[in-house]
């Protein structure tokens, strides 16, 4: 067993240094290179993506969805209280009013059965955030979108390689967001992606990606000239990060696979404490297959949980907590008018998350469980 076991450690295929060397030789390390183009054919023809555009954060792919559907000062954006601070920063940063929805009572996902009556008139898109890689019920939330003709953004920051119902995550919204930051399953330390699913939005998307020039097509030769004719930024990130994703990419079952069996130890070694009543393990909806991003608890009482990261901290395990419901964050509590999200707030009181990690070995894995039942014995 290892001194210290960390909540994360980045996974080292063993050839990112050697494709970042390909890179830089190749005398062109800025955005839109070699690299760069590999990673958006892999991911066009693995999941069906209309197109892709590699971004320096997912944070970035979501300012740029943000812009692409003219987000303006009045809009209303409905996304789940329980996720990161990234999913409303993008759609606040273009004057959009949050309209904060709850959580599934079972999982952290937005509740789409609550999104209906958080619609008016001013609506214009709906955020849904996969948890875990977690498939949020994207037919009933696509139905609803139809219904009031609204925008759908998938953030999928977490949910590479999972699935709805056989249907990849991030292949449902007009939009989807991904990333790459180094706690994911597939890392270029910082990085994500944009996935455009509606074929109307491609050419813009590639200017505002090119800071509001029309350079990519330039550079196609479909015009003799490029210039400033939209609003954009340096969405794209250097070719030097693309190439360390595709040596991930390369390897994306092993890693997968290799996640997943992480995953089963702990479920399996942790279902005794839950039957008793301890804790709730990680719920997978039916209709969702499970990408083993984290492995979390649900524990009894924001005390409970207190305690044991505490206690396994103690005993040289670094778990950690999870987002703070949005609604009650300092920068937005003295906005929100809506009602009590009891789901979400649960969750910010409770959840925990486990080390989950590709290289964390068997032994290690075990020694945790060992410590949470220890913990539960007292």
């Amino acid at each position: 067993m290892s001194l210290k076991i960390t909540f994360n450690k980045p996974y080292l295929t063993g050839k990112e240094t050697k494709y970042i060397e390909q890179a830089v030789k190749s005398g062109k390390v800025s955005g839109n290179g070699h690299f760069t183009k590999k990673c958006h054919t892999f991911f066009e023809e693995k999941y069906g993506f209309y197109k892709t555009l590699m971004t320096t954060s997912c944070t970035d792919a979501l300012e740029m969805a943000s812009i692409l559907i003219n987000i303006r000062s009045g809009d209303e954006v409905i996304i789940p209280s329980y996720t990161f601070v990234s999913t409303a920063n993008a759609f606040v940063l273009r004057g959009a009013k949050i309209i904060f929805a709850d959580s599934k009572k079972n999982h952290p996902n937005i509740d789409e059965t609550k999104i209906e009556s958080l619609i008016t008139s001013k609506t214009k898109a709906i955020v849904v955030v996969h948890y875990a890689g977690n498939a949020c019920e994207m037919d009933t939330i696509l139905e609803i979108a139809n219904k009031h003709n609204l925008f759908v953004i998938e953030d999928a920051a977490q949910a590479i390689d999972s699935y709805y119902k056989g249907k990849p995550l991030g292949s449902f919204g007009h939009f989807a967001t991904f990333s790459f930051h180094e706690t994911k399953n597939i890392i270029s330390g910082e990085g994500g992606l944009l996935v455009i699913n509606d074929k109307r939005y491609i050419k813009r998307a590639e200017i505002i990606w090119e800071k509001g020039t029309n350079r990519s097509e330039f550079f196609r030769g479909e015009v003799n000239k490029y210039g400033w004719v939209d609003i954009g930024s340096s969405f794209l990130p250097s070719d030097v990060t693309a190439a360390f994703l595709f040596a991930q990419i390369e390897n994306l079952e092993k890693i997968q696979n290799q996640r997943i069996k992480i995953w089963n130890i702990y479920y399996n070694g942790l279902l005794d404490l839950e039957k008793k009543g301890l804790f709730k393990l990680p719920r997978v909806p039916n209709y969702a297959t499970n990408n083993a991003h984290m492995f979390y608890l649900i524990c009894n009482s924001n005390n409970d949980r207190t305690n044991l990261i505490n206690h396994l901290n103690n005993n040289n395990i670094h778990a950690v907590f999870h987002y703070l419901s949005l609604h009650k964050s300092p920068f937005y509590k003295s906005k929100y008018r809506g009602c009590d999200l009891v789901n979400s707030d649960r969750f910010t009181e409770t959840l925990i998350r486990l080390p989950l990690f590709y290289e964390l070995n068997t032994e290690d894995i075990q020694y945790i469980i060992k410590m949470i039942h220890k913990f539960y014995c007292k």
